[in-house]
């Protein structure tokens, strides 16, 4: 079974976000990156992340919801509203929905980071 692989889209792009994942053996991009401008749009985002073969990350929770009726063919959308999470637990959810999961698993779907929330 693939890796899943995830991007972190511009709203959810922190430096020691993806610093945290990477470290962690996770393979994370985020905008900007070689292949994304800083001020690409939701769209762009999630087609440029699909076409590399990543999930797409994001706290904005309607354009996405939005974009994944129009784009059904997306690898993945992970979502979190940013306002009920700590760092900490962001990362730790994030290595556990990495972890195990696959490619497959999300290809297409539109999941809620809280699933890999545990106290």
């Amino acid at each position: 079974m693939p890796r899943l692989k995830l991007h972190l889209d511009a709203d959810a792009s922190r430096k020691a976000l993806h610093r945290a994942l990477v470290d962690r053996g996770h393979d994370v991009t985020r905008t900007p990156d070689d292949w994304i401008e800083l001020d690409a749009s939701d769209e762009t985002q999630l087609l440029r992340a699909s076409a590399h073969g990543r999930a797409i990350f994001t706290f904005n929770i309607r354009d996405f919801m939005a974009l994944a009726e129009f784009h059904p063919q997306h690898r993945g959308i992970v979502l979190a509203a940013q306002s009920s999470w700590q760092f900490f637990d962001l990362v730790k959810s994030l290595d556990r929905f990495l972890s195990e999961s696959n490619a497959e698993d999300v290809a297409g779907l539109v999941v809620w980071l809280r699933r890999w929330h545990r106290e």
